[in-house]
C-alpha cells in the first residue's frame, strides 16, 4: 500500500507560479514511476507529466516548456514546479504511483484567475 499526500495548490493570477508537491509512504520510492494529473470541472482526468525511476520526464503537450516534474528519492518526493499558468490549466491535481498498482493521492485544487 503506497499512500500520497500533496501539497501547494493555491489560487493564482495567469503568468504566475505554483510549485506542487507530493509525499509518497513506503521504502521503494525509487522504483515507482510517478505522475501527476489533472481533472477540470465537465473533463475527463489527463496525465500532466510522468517521471520515470530513472528520471526521464514526460509532458503533456500543452505543459511543455511550462512545467518542470522532478523527484527527490531520498525523501519519497515528487514536485511539479508550474510556471506561466494558465486559466486553462485550474484543476485539481493528482499525484499518482504505478508499483505494480496504480496509487493516487487525494489531489490539490490549482485555480489559475485574476
Amino acid at each position: 500500500q503506497v499512500q500520497l499526500v500533496e501539497s501547494g495548490g493555491g489560487l493564482v493570477q495567469p503568468g504566475g507560479s505554483l510549485r506542487l508537491s507530493c509525499s509518497a509512504s513506503g521504502s521503494d520510492f525509487n522504483r515507482y514511476v510517478m505522475y501527476w494529473y489533472r481533472q477540470a470541472p465537465g473533463k475527463q482526468r489527463e496525465m500532466v507529466a510522468l517521471i520515470t525511476t530513472g528520471g526521464t520526464p514526460n509532458y503533456l503537450d500543452s505543459v511543455k516548456g511550462r512545467f518542470t516534474i522532478s523527484r527527490d528519492n531520498a525523501k519519497n518526493t515528487v514536485s511539479l514546479q508550474m510556471n506561466n499558468l494558465k486559466p486553462e490549466d485550474t484543476a485539481v491535481y493528482y499525484c499518482s504511483a504505478l508499483f505494480g498498482l496504480t496509487y493516487w493521492g487525494q489531489g490539490t485544487q490549482v485555480t489559475v484567475s485574476s
